[in-house]
């Protein structure tokens, strides 16, 4: 193409931009109608947007699945989106109580429990959401999953003992916060963007020290998020040290002796032999 008409065709889709319209391709378009065809569209979309996104979309024919993607055999697939995420995130935001009827690890329920609904929190290992909400009856700060909860409907709730509640879910994690540093070794400086990618999820602070050429990331977890930070810095290896942090010092001292004891075992039978 020439470059006078590649500047010509970046000033015109800069104004696209600007004015909020953007391009597809027939392609896009027919993967979109397709997708839309899925179960889970009905509940990612309100109706008015579903009814607005298949009538631009009339005229376009659905991908033909079978030719395109093979399917094998798979575990349970788990859906992303859930049916309860857009009225309890309304919830949340209007600052409003919640009634909910929910079920239980052992296979009970507990039905119209009133509380405070907090945050809705998506686990990358487990894959799949939570609500973290206070219990109003129990003063307890509880954490349920959403494909437990059963029901869920807005409860009126004053404005004052929302201030309460919000003061005491501040106090309940800032006691279950701990610390911990991790230093980069430094001949992998070099691959630092990588290394902080690995902690994205987690607030943390980087810090760096000139007169040794070396970077401190101070990571903040929760206690049920310990484990998760343990298994980001199992897999970067010897490319990270723990300076700080005595229980994860701790299980990484643990899992490296039962490794060295394993493979310890089969070396020495190798030499003997």
């Amino acid at each position: 193409m020439h470059l006078f008409e590649k500047i010509f065709n970046y000033q015109i889709i800069s104004r696209l931009e600007d004015s909020g319209t953007f391009m597809i391709t027939s392609h896009e378009r027919s993967w979109l109608k397709t997708m839309l065809q899925h179960p889970a569209a009905a509940d990612a979309f309100t109706p008015v947007t579903m009814e607005k996104l298949l009538t631009l979309l009339e005229q376009d024919v659905c991908m033909d699945i079978p030719e395109h993607l093979i399917h094998k055999a798979r575990s349970l697939e788990k859906q992303v989106y859930h049916p309860l995420l857009r009225p309890i995130r309304q919830y949340i935001t209007q600052r409003s109580g919640i009634r909910i009827s929910y079920e239980l690890k052992n296979g009970r329920t507990r039905t119209e429990h009133y509380g405070f609904p907090y945050k809705l929190e998506y686990s990358m290992v487990k894959r799949e959401w939570y609500l973290l909400w206070y219990h109003l009856r129990q003063r307890a700060f509880m954490s349920t999953r959403l494909s437990k909860i059963m029901t869920a409907a807005p409860e009126p709730i004053e404005s004052a003992e929302v201030d309460s509640i919000l003061e005491n879910i501040r106090q309940t994690l800032e006691s279950r916060k701990s610390e911990a540093v991790i230093q980069i070794v430094g001949e992998y400086n070099s691959e630092l963007s990588r290394i902080l990618y690995a902690f994205s999820c987690f607030e943390k602070d980087v810090h760096y020290d000139a007169g040794t050429d070396t970077y401190h990331v101070r990571v903040c977890v929760l206690g049920d998020e310990a484990e998760y930070l343990l298994s980001k810095i199992r897999f970067l290896g010897k490319r990270v040290l723990v300076v700080e942090g005595d229980y994860l010092k701790k299980r990484m001292l643990e899992s490296s002796t039962k490794a060295l004891e394993r493979y310890g075992v089969v070396n020495t039978n190798n030499e003997n032999k």
